[in-house]
């Protein structure tokens, strides 16, 4: 008992050393008791493998095992513990054998580790030894001599070791004693050994207790009881051909299929020479697949066999003749692999969705494969089946890791069905196929792309605020917000004024619509610029350049520039009395702010004195003589001209020019009663200017006139030729010459000559100087007299007075003394 005790406290101290070490291969060997509560702690991963519970948890350590096996244990992330996680039980697992290793992986990723776990699994005294029967019937003939050896059918126990059986005990008896044996194999059996001899006449049949007894602590026990029957004399017992028989077996083999026959012989005749067989030890498993004929002898397939439930079993067989002797013999069967398991594929651990910027040689899977077959028929082959852009790259044992093989765009391809195709070596080779869905997780790389390059949009002016303009539209192939386009105006300036106060784009539809009412004639075109922005992180962009056409519309009338438009200024010409028909009389000139056919001007006489004596040209606004002037024509010609454009509608302005049919002004006696009548608002003050402002003229002409008359030279005419061009006062800045188009033309020059006129404006005569004007001799010239002769007739009377004060006068108006002049015909 103390080498029993010596021992068993050495396997402890080795299997608790085993326990506590892994080789350098990254192998993890524990040893545990089989039948431990669930949660019960094996062994500290975390501090074996020396990484700490962060790492432990990063790289989601985890037990694997193959496919259809159980997990027993399992890995605490919170402690790094590896824990009972199922019920074992030893002789569930590993049956009879020795030594009971189940084997595991721990698995970790990122990167991918592999460690191999074993866990050692130590028996406890957890099952009772058990019999066959509940009753060994023994026919002992009286004749048997003392000493004889009665084989007992031995009892199993399941436990191994020191927990299996270790003895057997007899109840106490008047003819037997016990002899317990021990086969090559290690187990024990009882002999029964005559004591004393039978008399069948003293006692015919006896019922003996016998106890089989393990060494586990507690100790456990079974019995059975021996049925003894004392008969006449059997002495020879049944003798099989061989100790130990042995057969192979294909799995998967039909029912009733023929496994082995076993014979035994007996050397007595008749009934005890008569051989019958059944099954002394059998295990559970063994029972449902495998029945013996008792007749023959002969083996049968009963169940279904499965290489991977189990490759070999073992089967006790007794051979018993008509009295009761018997013998045992074993049945070895070896169950031969077929390629009956296709591969499984298991994808242990998946990216998804993987970002489409990853680099290529990215890990995004874990694919581990598995075939329960052995040996040939458990190598795979794995690969996939179409053209994607990953690839399998083999790593430890039966993994593999899914790997990127270029750059991935979602645009292009958002999602993947990857297909792993798994083949093993057998024959004939089987497979098995997964689909891995891959989706792709979008990255905002693409910036919102114009649909054109430009966009160009024309309104008419004097729009209302709100018009829309145009749409500008962009896209964005990536995906959500990343594709969400919003549209904002730039930052810019148009004639000086922000962009903004002119435009307004709609953030979601790129509408552009006006804020503004626009006028052709401020500006014809302006320039936005468009951004378009996607709501990624960060924001991508680009940029349109939108041009707007402003088109022009008829709102502007034509202005006069020349003569002043009626009502502003009271205007006289004078026509020659010798003015020949065509002869150009005068010109009105008028621009229009409006371009293009809105600013085409035609000319039309709309009221005359006299009808049939002017006409103006359509185009020039030139006013020109029909017919040659008769002494019979009015001396006053008050012409009304309309100026038009071209527009839809037409708009228009009118002006009217008076003309007077005289070679000098003293002929028209009435200019002072058109003087007197526009100036009479302020007559009581030119009164008194001129009161003080008439005599000293007087004498100054007086002397004057004296001078002259002394000096007796011809002084120059009183209406001379010199061109006075009209200033250039007349032509606002914002009026472009336009040949052709009703305004303005460059081809005509004009001199103005003064005459008598309102407070604010000349009389002006104009003489073209165009080839079709009259030349210089008939515009406007005095009879061929000069002042010698004028003056030479002087008598001091007050008709002489008043021609030198009418001398004065139109000297005060070519200087342009307006309102003095007025004063002094009035004193006239």
């Amino acid at each position: 008992m103390f080498v029993m005790g010596y021992n068993r406290m050495c396997l402890c101290a080795f299997l608790f050393l085993l326990s506590t070490l892994h080789d350098v291969h990254g192998d993890l060997s524990y040893s545990i008791q089989e039948e431990m509560k669930l949660g019960s702690v094996i062994g500290n991963i975390a501090k074996d493998l020396g990484l700490t519970l962060d790492i432990l948890s990063a790289r989601k350590a985890r037990i694997e095992t193959e496919e259809n096996q159980r997990r027993f244990c399992d890995v605490s992330l919170r402690s790094g513990e590896l824990i009972v996680s199922e019920r074992i039980d030893r002789e569930e697992q590993c049956g009879e054998k020795p030594s009971c290793v189940l084997k595991f992986e721990l698995l970790m990723e990122s990167p991918l580790e592999l460690h191999r776990v074993s866990l050692q699994i130590q028996d406890i005294n957890d099952n009772a030894p058990r019999f066959p029967t509940d009753m060994i019937k023994l026919e002992i003939s009286e004749s048997a001599d003392k000493g004889a050896r009665y084989r007992v059918d031995a009892a199993h126990d399941v436990d191994i070791g020191q927990n299996a059986i270790q003895t057997y005990r007899l109840q106490s008896n008047d003819h037997f004693v016990l002899n317990v044996q021990t086969t090559s194999a290690g187990s024990k059996y009882g002999e029964l050994i005559l004591d004393k001899e039978l008399d069948r006449e003293e006692q015919q049949e006896m019922k003996i207790l016998l106890t089989a007894l393990d060494g586990g602590s507690p100790q456990r026990s079974g019995t059975v009881v021996i049925h003894v029957i004392v008969l006449d004399a059997n002495d020879n017992a049944p003798v099989f051909s061989q100790a130990v028989y042995e057969a192979s077996l294909l799995e998967n083999s039909q029912l009733k299929a023929h496994v082995i026959t076993i014979s035994a012989t007996d050397a007595d005749e008749g009934v005890n020479g008569e051989v019958t067989y059944g099954i002394s030890r059998i295990s559970d498993t063994s029972r449902k697949l495998f029945s013996l004929d008792r007749q023959t002898g002969e083996i049968f397939v009963s169940g279904d066999i499965d290489f991977e439930e189990g490759s070999i079993y073992e089967i006790f067989v007794q051979a018993k003749d008509g009295y009761g002797l018997s013998s045992d013999t074993k049945v070895i069967i070896s169950i031969t692999d077929v390629n009956d398991n296709a591969p499984v594929i298991a994808l242990k651990s998946v990216t998804n969705p993987v970002p489409e910027n990853v680099s290529p040689g990215t890990e995004v899977g874990l694919i581990n494969v598995q075939d329960r077959d052995s040996q040939k028929n458990r190598q795979v082959r794995c690969s996939l089946q179409q053209h994607v852009p990953f690839k399998l790259i083999p790593s430890i044992k039966n993994y593999y890791s899914l790997v990127t093989t270029e750059n991935l765009d979602r645009e292009l391809l958002s999602e993947y069905n990857i297909t792993i195709s798994a083949t093993d070596e057998g024959s004939p080779p089987l497979s098995s196929v997964k689909v891995v869905h891959i989706s792709i997780a979008d990255v905002n790389d693409n910036p919102p792309v114009f649909e054109e390059q430009s966009y160009s949009s024309y309104v008419t002016e004097n729009n209302k605020p709100g018009h829309s303009l145009c749409s500008v539209k962009a896209h964005d192939p990536d995906w959500r917000q990343n594709g969400t386009v919003i549209y904002s105006l730039l930052p810019g300036e148009v004639n000086g004024a922000p962009v903004s106060s002119y435009l307004s784009v709609h953030g979601d539809t790129g509408v552009i619509q006006s804020v503004r009412s626009f006028d052709y004639e401020q500006f014809k075109s302006f320039k936005v610029y468009v951004m378009a922005r996607d709501n990624g992180s960060p924001p991508l962009s680009s940029n349109v350049t939108v041009s707007v056409f402003i088109t022009d519309v008829n709102d502007n009338t034509p202005q006069i520039l020349y003569p002043a438009p009626e009502g502003n200024s009271f205007m006289t010409e004078l026509v020659p009395k010798a003015a020949q028909g065509g002869s150009l009389v005068s010109k009105v000139i008028a621009v229009d702010k409006d371009s293009g056919q809105n600013a085409w001007l035609s000319y039309h006489i709309i009221k005359s004195t006299d009808p049939g004596l002017f006409k103006i040209d359509l185009h020039s606004g030139e006013i020109r003589t029909q017919r040659d002037i008769s002494d019979s024509d009015n001396m006053k010609q008050n012409i009304i001209v309309a100026v038009k454009d071209n527009g839809q509608p037409s708009l228009s302005a009118t002006c009217s020019m008076f003309l007077l049919i005289s070679d000098n002004l003293a002929e028209v006696p009435e200019l002072k009663d058109m003087a007197h009548e526009d100036s009479s608002s302020k007559l009581t003050s030119y009164l008194i200017i001129a009161l003080v402002s008439v005599s000293t003229f007087f004498l100054t002409f007086i002397i004057i006139i004296l001078g002259l008359r002394f000096c007796r030279r011809r002084k120059p005419r009183l209406l001379f030729d010199g061109a006075v061009a009209i200033p250039s006062s007349y032509l606002p800045p914002n009026y472009a010459d336009v040949d052709g188009t009703g305004t303005l033309r460059s081809t005509y020059n004009y001199d103005a000559y003064l005459t008598t006129g309102s407070r604010t404006s000349d009389f002006k005569f104009v003489a073209s100087y165009n080839d079709n004007t009259l030349p210089a001799d008939q515009t406007l010239r005095k009879n061929p007299t000069d002042f010698e002769e004028v003056f030479g007739d002087l008598d001091g009377s007050p008709e002489h007075i008043r021609l030198c004060l009418c001398i004065v006068v139109m000297y005060c108006c070519f200087y342009n003394y307006n309102d003095l002049h007025i004063i002094i015909c009035l004193v006239i």
